[in-house]
């Protein structure tokens, strides 16, 4: 695993806060030669410590944790990170072996969780939990590396969750071509945005910024938190009663440790995932954190190995 040194971790967390900032105006904010910054930046790029990708939003979300046959577990966790509509799926600790968010259309709901996700290989039986609202979403995350001044400076423009899943939206074939161009590489220049959908550069960058802006595609940097020295990942199954849920919620988005917090349908009200730097810390946040005074119960799972994250399979385990 790469960790990242002190250079390296502004970087990531300039493209955090916006995916395509430029070289030269990231080089500016963290007062570093602009040469410098574009060649670290690219490096980590273009190895794969750090991605730039987007995230088509769906109106209907739902995690599903699943519990497969013993030494089933590797061959469900591949097949669900090649799904189209996996967001990430981790191996997990406690009652569940795996758990993915899989977004989609309302209209296939009942298809996906009936027909498609019992046919994969090695699941025993699983459980959904629909996604009422999101308090916090990966692209949300921001570990404590930038002064604040820094951050204000970097912030882009472009809309932040809003915590209401998005309806859909029919958009034209150029504007669908571009979300996927996107999806696959968030900081693809507006020159090679145009060639690639068959239209002007003018064209590409004004159309791309609309979807950004009207959240037709969600940029993210994707990253392994244990790069930042966040060697534990948990997921957090959190019980409230329904006064407290959004409080809760709320409490959990405000916390850089919180990378993902989302208000659920079903034995739990809120799944939240947190990363710390060891298990004391985790023990720390769980029973001492002003959240979890309004929480009834909390079960917690350990992330074991992240196959996807924010819809990019990840490097296979050595």
């Amino acid at each position: 695993m790469v960790v990242f040194d002190a250079l390296e971790r502004q970087i990531v967390a300039a493209l955090q806060l916006d995916p395509r900032c430029p070289w030269r105006k990231m080089a500016a904010v963290l007062g570093e030669a602009e040469r410098t910054v574009a060649r670290r930046g690219s490096q980590l790029l273009e190895s794969g410590a750090v991605a730039v990708v987007g995230i088509r939003p769906r109106p209907s979300v739902v995690l599903v944790e699943m519990r497969c046959m013993p030494g089933t577990v590797r061959a469900a966790v591949h097949a669900l990170a090649q799904r189209s509509d996996t967001t990430f799926v981790y191996t997990t600790t406690g009652t569940g072996d795996c758990v993915a968010e899989i977004l989609t259309e309302p209209a296939r709901m009942a298809e996906v969780l009936s027909d498609e996700l019992p046919a994969t290989l090695g699941l025993r039986d699983s459980t959904s939990y629909p996604v009422l609202r999101y308090f916090r979403t990966i692209r949300g995350w921001r570990p404590e590396i930038l002064t604040a001044d820094k951050a204000e400076a970097l912030r882009s423009n472009v809309a932040q969750d809003s915590g209401a899943l998005v309806p859909r939206q029919d958009l034209s074939r150029q504007d669908n071509e571009l979300v996927d161009a996107l999806c696959a590489d968030g900081r693809m220049s507006f020159e090679a945005l145009g060639r690639r959908v068959g239209v002007s550069e003018a064209t590409a960058r004004r159309r791309s910024e609309w979807l950004l802006t009207n959240n037709q595609v969600h940029l993210r940097a994707i990253v392994e938190p244990a790069s930042f020295g966040l060697g534990v990942e948990a997921l957090l199954w959190i019980r409230a009663s329904p006064q407290h849920v959004e409080q809760v919620g709320k409490s959990l988005a405000e916390l850089p440790t919180v990378r993902y917090a989302a208000a659920i349908a079903g034995n739990y009200q809120i799944m939240a995932d947190v990363t710390v730097e060891d298990m004391a810390a985790l023990y720390r946040f769980i029973t001492t954190s002003a959240w979890a005074q309004n929480a009834s119960g909390v079960d917690v799972s350990i992330l074991l190995d992240a196959r996807k994250r924010g819809g990019r399979v990840m490097r296979s385990p050595s």
